[in-house]
């Protein structure tokens, strides 16, 4: 039995309060989801300036009204310092999602980003010290990493980052370390790298590779590679995310408390690759694929060339086994995309 079957045991056993910010989004949905399906009580908070009201109605209709009896939904914004210690009213631990994402979104609206992911997450971090929370586990990113060279990468070497979206995680992990050193506050951070899977929003000028390529073959458009495709990444099915997020909320080693932990698969997949993987597993429902071919264009501003992470600190210390390897979860991503196509 692996860690994390463990966990979800004990939680079963003994359930928790848990709060999910941004629980509209991509990643909180699939909290939202995991939870409720071991008899979590759950409270979420969301704006909707990115998440959607379809996600929440999609878990209610996967979970049943049992469980989702189980969910309070608050529409707040972490921006406000009030509405952030009413969510954290009697919660035993958090796991901090909501944040304005996008490297190409923070360099064109730096002071946005800025308030969402610097003060927003200052703001909950003050409401989850005043309303004396167990525990507090926040979204960070690969980004952190900017300019370093080393492969993979490692929780404890970073370079200068190459983004205000970067700066901003950077901050959210000083600053969580500041609220353990001073208030006592349990943090984990988590880096991630590039998650993908079902409920990930296709659209808007900041959608995330994956979800864009597949809506992209699906309605025969094409699909564009920002340099030669031979730029690789992490990329991390969010099943994988999940896990994490509920073993870091859990775990009891203090040797694992107030650290920062690369999620990810410790492995590479070219865009170049990619493309292949999904023109392949579509190609035979959808004819006009089979001799589909990207079309390249310029280097994005902001990006890095290659990211891959070492996940052995998250390994060791929490009990990390990835579920789902890319193949894996592109699988169960386009059979989401299919099912939603109808």
């Amino acid at each position: 039995m692996t860690a994390y079957d463990k966990t979800k045991k004990e939680l079963n056993d003994h359930p928790r309060v848990w709060l999910v910010t941004g629980v509209a989004g991509f990643i909180g949905s699939n909290l939202l989801e995991t939870l409720l399906t071991l008899n979590q009580t759950v409270v979420g908070v969301d704006n909707f300036s990115t998440g959607c009201r379809s996600n929440l109605d999609e878990v209610r209709g996967l979970v049943g009204k049992g469980q989702w009896d189980s969910f309070r939904f608050i529409e707040g914004d972490i921006c406000s310092l009030d509405s952030c210690r009413d969510v954290c009213k009697d919660v035993d631990i958090v796991l901090h999602q909501a944040a304005m994402g996008s490297v190409p979104r923070s360099i064109k609206h730096p002071v946005s980003t800025n308030d969402n992911n610097v003060n927003g997450t200052l703001n909950m971090l003050v409401a989850a010290r005043d309303n004396k929370v167990r525990r507090f586990v926040f979204a960070s990113s690969s980004s952190v990493y900017g300019d370093h060279s080393e492969s993979p990468k490692t929780e404890n070497r970073t370079g200068r980052p190459l983004s205000p979206y970067a700066v901003t995680k950077l901050v959210d992990e000083l600053y969580a370390d500041q609220f353990a050193a001073h208030y006592g506050l349990e943090t984990i951070g988590l880096r991630y790298f590039n998650v993908f899977g079902p409920r990930q929003n296709p659209r808007g000028p900041y959608a995330a590779v994956i979800p864009v390529w597949i809506a992209a073959m699906l309605e025969g458009l094409p699909v564009c590679i920002n340099g030669t495709g031979e730029t690789s990444r992490d990329f991390c099915y969010v099943d994988n995310a999940i896990q994490m997020n509920i073993l870091a909320g859990t775990v009891g080693e203090s040797s694992a408390l107030n650290r920062v932990y690369n999620v990810a698969l410790d492995a590479r997949t070219t865009l170049n690759e990619l493309f292949s993987l999904l023109r392949n597993r579509l190609e035979s429902d959808f004819e006009y694929l089979r001799n589909a071919k990207p079309i390249y264009r310029e280097f994005r501003e902001g990006d890095i060339l290659h990211s891959q992470a070492d996940i052995s600190q998250a390994v060791r210390l929490t009990g990390y086994a990835p579920t789902h390897n890319v193949s894996q979860g592109l699988d169960e991503t386009l059979r989401w995309h299919l099912d939603a196509r109808g």
